[in-house]
């Protein structure tokens, strides 16, 4: 077989993603190597996503690449993922989920939450719920790969950040780890903590189901199909958060309006109808019948 060439983001924690596939492979004896690329998100740090044009910047030369032959699979963080994906580049599967909560991390060596000093956090869906864990607290945007959002919160920037676990554990970070916060008080974001590998539709990647988990699968589809059937985007605020428990699929969501209301539900389906769940507790939100 020749070498699988595995397309990734340049930062430690993408190189670090990428790896868990090259050892996978190692493991079975494929060949294979990871092909850095530099996406506009990845350049453009003095700005939100919503000002630049959203999660896409994160994957666009990713999908080139893959489109040219230039590596053979991409790796992502399945929450940096686009809602709407080419039908020409398919996601072919999750690997096992890292934790996948949000934490706060403090300024090394601090034990206390400075709350007098701002909270560092770009995402809009973060931001709305520190405010009601938080109140009064102030928030200002941090972009940057994790170990410079690390340095200038130990700069003194920020009294604390909002990060994903599974970034910092994947670095070896967890002890910068202050408190995980429940899915209730800070839902995730669609698909955080699962890794994705993404190929060209009519290719045999057989190789590769080993790598994947079924039940992680179905709980990002319907997490994803929340988001895009709600509207949420990385400029929209709002988090869903999916597990299978004993065959069934356990979901729960929250969004936020523009006039500052803010609902969190929950809703249990069939597992293997994911879509389909993800889209009826959009409705319940869309209907007005969600509630705290």
């Amino acid at each position: 077989m020749k070498t699988v060439r595995i397309g990734t983001r340049g930062s430690a924690l993408a190189l670090a993603q990428a790896r868990l596939l090259l050892e996978f492979l190692c493991e079975r004896g494929i060949s294979s190597e990871i092909v850095p690329i530099r996406t506009t998100g990845d350049r453009i740090q003095d700005r939100t996503l919503a000002e630049i044009g959203g999660k896409g910047l994160f994957v666009r030369e990713l999908d080139q690449a893959l489109r040219a032959g230039l590596c053979d699979v991409a790796v992502h963080s399945c929450k940096d993922l686009p809602m709407e994906l080419p039908a020409d580049l398919p996601v072919l599967g999750c690997s096992a989920r890292e934790n996948p909560r949000d934490v706060l991390v403090l300024p090394a060596g601090r034990t206390a939450w400075d709350r007098a000093r701002p909270v560092g956090t770009c995402s809009p869906r973060r931001s709305v719920q520190l405010k009601r864990y938080s109140p009064g607290i102030a928030i200002e945007p941090v972009r940057g790969n994790v170990e410079s959002r690390l340095r200038k919160l130990d700069g003194g920037a920020f009294g604390a950040l909002v990060l994903a676990a599974a970034g910092l554990r994947r670095l070896g970070l967890a002890a910068r780890i202050s408190r995980y916060f429940s899915a209730e008080e800070m839902t995730p974001a669609p698909g955080q903590g699962a890794l994705c590998v993404q190929g060209r539709a009519g290719e045999d990647y057989g190789y590769l189901s080993d790598f994947f988990d079924r039940a992680v699968m179905a709980a990002v589809r319907a997490e994803r199909a929340f988001a895009a059937a709600i509207g949420g985007g990385c400029a929209s605020p709002a988090g869903a958060f999916a597990q299978v428990c004993e065959g069934e699929l356990h979901l729960l969501a929250f969004a936020a309006d523009a006039d500052g209301g803010f609902r969190r539900r929950a809703l249990c389906g069939a597992a293997d109808a994911p879509e389909r769940l993800g889209e009826a507790l959009a409705r319940r939100f869309q209907e007005g019948g969600a509630a705290e």
